[in-house]
């Protein structure tokens, strides 16, 4: 299942989506409850992946070989997130939907059977390959709230999924107790339950006569994407701070569970208790503390004092990773990073949501999606190259590129943003 960045699919769905369509009351508690499951679906696996990667690699390439594997994914899903989107605008959403759960359930039953590292990846490319559930999720929810609605909608998501990361890895380390491939058909039978659900119960929401007539397979080219938002003059400064800050938190979102086995020996069960955690710290910041925070601080101060705690949490797992093996200090300094990229990156979309029209909205997100998907697509690999020179070198790097990120958007961030809302403060 795809985990991608929520905030962008939220900017993209409201832009470029008509006007909600009659659809049946049932919709909104079915959509949410799919979403809710996809989320649980797709977390449970992470405090066991690096474990059964181990199985078939070297110790000493055990945290390169989880790169690839991520990086694997992230090509996957950078080459047909674009097409699944247009997809689900030419054909409706909920094919596209069902096509996307069932892959990932094909995946992860790959996974879980195993039996030799070429099956992994293959499991990661038809996961990669088919990672449309999140946007297309999205999406629908656009489609059937009319717009006043939309921002509590997606904030009410957004803390859900912070739930679900929060139970997710939980279940996942106290299911790992019983096998290691225990949580990864979990995973599966989850997603072939979305998969059902949609197919069967979810009432299709976007009209025959809101869909697009054709695909344009030129625009659907992510990195036509890309390099049209870098050649905006208002976006550049903006566009590097958001690349610079996404890789320290890609470096730690990879590289966690091998820290944590190598610094402190810890196993899959205490990794999904942090883990949870962190979906709780989720929860705290984007579903009950950003709205106030904005309201006080603006979307400027939002974004530097989350730079601020990336930068002492980073900081910390530097010194964990390479001078201090502390387990206090893992778990502080992992929940600070994830705090500050969590309340950051929905502030840092606002200020780049403001500096282009109403009308390119859309064009932005994708953009946004695209650029996210290339920084998962090679930030495992370098964290994986780094942590073989030296197991403090991600987080050291890391830190240097936090400072440079902080810099370059302190010169192009001028003056304190005026508070917005709550209800309008990015999922």
């Amino acid at each position: 299942m795809s985990s991608m960045n929520l905030d962008e699919f939220q900017e993209s769905a409201e832009a470029a989506t008509p006007q909600p369509v009659q659809v049946p009351k049932l919709a909104w508690p079915l959509i949410i409850a799919i979403s809710f499951l996809a989320t649980i679906g797709m977390t449970i696996v992470l405090p066991v992946l690096p474990f059964v990667i181990s199985e078939y690699v070297p110790e000493s390439s055990l945290a390169l070989w989880v790169g690839v594997l991520e990086s694997v994914y992230a090509l996957c899903a950078f080459v047909a997130a674009p097409f699944l989107g247009s997809f689900s605008d030419r054909f409706g959403r909920k094919p596209v939907l069902v096509i996307s759960v069932l892959g990932s359930a094909a995946g992860f039953v790959m996974f879980g059977i195993g039996g030799a590292l070429w099956v992994l990846l293959v499991s990661r490319i038809i996961d990669g390959l088919t990672a449309g559930d999140m946007p297309v999720m999205f999406a629908y929810i656009a489609d059937i709230t009319e717009p006043e609605d939309r921002a509590r909608r997606y904030g009410l998501l957004g803390a859900l999924s912070g739930v679900g990361f929060m139970i997710g890895p939980a279940l996942g380390g106290l299911l790992a107790q019983v096998s290691l491939s225990a949580p990864v058909f979990v995973t599966a039978a989850i997603a072939v339950l979305v998969g059902v659900l949609s197919a069967l119960v979810l009432p299709e929401s976007l009209a025959r006569e809101n869909r697009k007539t054709r695909l344009n397979l030129e625009e659907l080219h992510p990195l036509k994407v890309i390099s049209s938002a870098f050649g905006r003059k208002e976006l550049r400064a903006l566009l590097v701070g958001f690349t610079l800050i996404s890789i320290p938190f890609a470096f730690f979102a990879n590289n966690f569970s091998v820290v944590a086995l190598d610094s402190v020996g810890w196993g899959p069960t205490e990794v999904g208790w942090v883990l949870s955690g962190i979906g709780v710290t989720d929860i705290l910041i984007q579903g009950v503390l950003l709205g106030w925070l904005l309201k006080t601080f603006g979307e400027r101060g939002v974004v530097l004092g989350g730079m601020l705690g990336q930068l002492v949490g980073c900081l910390g797992l530097a010194i964990v990773a390479s001078l201090l093996a502390a387990p206090w200090l893992l778990v502080t300094a992992g929940l600070l990073l994830a705090a500050g990229q969590g309340g950051m990156t929905a502030a840092l979309d606002g200020l780049m949501s403001a500096s282009v029209a109403a009308d390119e909205q859309g064009w932005l997100a994708g953009g946004l999606t695209s650029l996210g998907s290339a920084v998962q697509m090679t930030a495992p690999l370098l964290a994986g190259w780094l942590y073989g020179v030296s197991h403090g070198a991600p987080y050291w790097i890391g830190l240097l590129l936090i400072a440079a990120a902080a810099v370059t958007l302190m010169r192009s961030t001028h003056g304190p943003t005026p508070g917005i809302q709550p209800d309008a403060a990015p999922a």
